[in-house]
């Protein structure tokens, strides 16, 4: 990200941190439970395996990732402090703090070796980071030879009624429910930055022209989200 975008963002997800986990099952219709699951299933993580997890905010995937597995070792990472406390609040309360590990860094600037993991996801946070390429560099330079990455974004469906539908709750509803218990700005942000997102299959050329292979990306609930996934090759 350009530097003067980090604390707009930054500080926009520390606001909405308490409501955070709330308003994405209710804004939602509880459908990221299910987007997560799948993205966490297509690791197809060894025994043991060690996962990262950017703009891993309340540490929703990776404790997903501890339930399918349970041997796994999972480091989250966020530039959101707000996020990051929550997270451990709930990864201590699942029992889960020999598992998973939660620290504060950048997707740009990942404090790891080079081949650390043996897959890396990155749920809804993508489209917040304007340089993606170079964080997909940083995610192929953190995987080892072989491993998976796995990418959860919003979308937007393809042209008709449901389309239609999709903008009035979007662009409309959405930031009104939104703002009934969380800061307005940010579920304003959240439909424009949806919107201004590469298509999938835009997107997918990206992440192959990064260096990954068997790039495919599959739309899950009629195209409102989309689960990307690819491979460093061996």
């Amino acid at each position: 990200m350009k530097k003067k975008e980090i604390p707009f963002v930054q500080s926009m997800f520390d606001a909405i941190a308490p409501r955070y986990d709330f308003l994405n099952r209710l804004l939602s219709l509880r459908q990221d439970t299910l987007w997560r699951r799948k993205a966490v299933r297509a690791l197809s993580l060894p025994r043991k395996g060690r996962v990262l997890d950017v703009a891993c905010g309340t540490a929703d995937v990776a404790m997903e990732v501890i339930r399918l597995h349970p041997e796994a070792r999972v480091v989250g990472v966020d530039f959101s402090e707000g996020m990051l406390e929550i997270g451990r609040e709930k990864v201590a309360a699942a029992g889960m703090t020999d598992s998973i590990e939660l620290q504060a860094a950048n997707a740009l600037h990942l404090p790891f070796d080079a081949e650390s993991f043996d897959a890396i996801t990155i749920a809804f946070g993508i489209r917040n980071i304007q340089d993606r390429e170079g964080a997909l560099g940083e995610f192929f330079r953190c995987l080892r030879p072989g491993g998976r990455l796995a990418i959860l974004e919003l979308a937007t469906p393809p042209e008709g009624f449901l389309r239609k539908l999709y903008l009035l709750y979007f662009q409309s509803l959405l930031p009104f429910i939104g703002g009934l218990f969380s800061s307005n700005f940010a579920y304003r942000y959240l439909p424009d930055s949806v919107l201004a997102f590469p298509q999938p299959e835009i997107f997918s050329e990206i992440i192959r022209n990064c260096g990954f292979q068997e790039v495919s990306h599959t739309a899950l609930t009629l195209g409102v989200s989309t689960l990307y996934t690819g491979k460093k090759p061996l």
